[in-house]
């Protein structure tokens, strides 16, 4: 008598296994049109958010009658529109070109100031221990919510006591004043992301502090300086409500001066052009200078 046979199972096929299921041809011609849409959406807002870039540019190398008697989008069927006049007059023009000096002399001690101490109170923060350092880093972090307009007259009655009121330091102590607890808040938690074994090692090489900072926390924190010091040039040139208040005549800068000119706009529209271009171009310039060091910053830490 023969056992009964006991049937074989095949192998499973590996291509049955292998690969993701097809995709029906519906489903690939729904995706490709869901990609050239939002691809057309993407260049469309694009377009839309440069046009007043465009618009002002054009307007900044037109006579102030070819302005009054057509839109800015005319300089392209007629190119001999255009004329370097209006920036000819703007630089002639000594409260424009005093007020971009001005500007100059705020931004860059209010950005640098601002960056090397929140640096080096941001290293303390971090990696060094000192009675109440969790209690003083939530000082910072309070001030933060603290608005400028709740600091506006103190700080102008203590500035006009000190004799600093209406001068270019008195608009620079101010800047650095509201910047810091941004710039440590920002800095500290990007130091502190820093590997302990670095900091070790170098102490172990007869590193100090002056030297851990200047050799390791610098070099690695460059992405997040980089980022801080475009915030804050971006915020002080572009400002205007603490120039308003705490600046003069003599030390206005480039925002509070075009304000003034649009008093009369109908007799400057010549200088309130090339001079809105010039205050918002150089911005932009610094910007994508330190583009990749900005990118590099504000992405630091969120791949491990």
């Amino acid at each position: 008598m023969t056992a009964p046979s006991v049937p074989v199972k095949e192998p499973l096929v590996a291509a049955e296994a292998a690969g993701p299921p097809r995709r029906s041809l519906v489903s690939r011609l729904a995706s490709g049109a869901a990609g050239g849409v939002m691809r057309v959406f993407l260049i469309l807002t694009a377009l839309l958010w440069v046009t007043p870039t465009v618009g002002l540019l054009a307007s900044s190398f037109r006579d102030p009658t070819d302005i009054a008697a057509s839109g800015w989008w005319d300089v392209f069927s007629r190119p001999s529109q255009i004329t370097t006049e209006s920036y000819s007059t703007l630089l002639g023009n000594e409260d424009i070109t005093d007020a971009l000096l001005n500007t100059v002399w705020i931004t860059v001690p209010a950005t640098a100031l601002v960056v090397v101490i929140g640096a080096m109170a941001a290293y303390a923060f971090a990696w060094m221990d000192f009675k109440g350092r969790d209690w003083w880093f939530l000082v910072v972090v309070a001030l933060l919510v603290v608005p400028v307009q709740v600091a506006l007259i103190p700080l102008a009655d203590l500035f006009g006591d000190l004799g600093i009121f209406g001068s270019i330091i008195g608009v620079v102590l101010f800047h650095v004043g509201f910047g810091l607890p941004f710039a440590i808040f920002l800095l500290r938690n990007f130091f502190a992301e820093i590997p302990r074994e670095l900091l070790e090692a170098a102490r172990l090489d007869g590193a100090g502090e002056t030297r851990l900072f200047t050799t390791v926390i610098l070099p690695l924190g460059a992405p997040a300086i980089a980022s801080l010091g475009i915030f804050q040039f971006l915020w002080v040139w572009n400002d205007m409500l603490v120039a308003l208040v705490f600046s003069n005549t003599g030390s206005r800068p480039l925002t509070v001066a075009l304000t003034e000119q649009t008093r009369q706009f109908s007799g400057n529209i010549e200088t309130l052009a090339p001079g809105a271009f010039i205050s918002m171009v150089i911005p932009l310039a610094v910007f994508f200078a330190f583009q990749r060091q900005f990118v590099s910053g504000v992405m630091a830490g969120a791949v491990k």
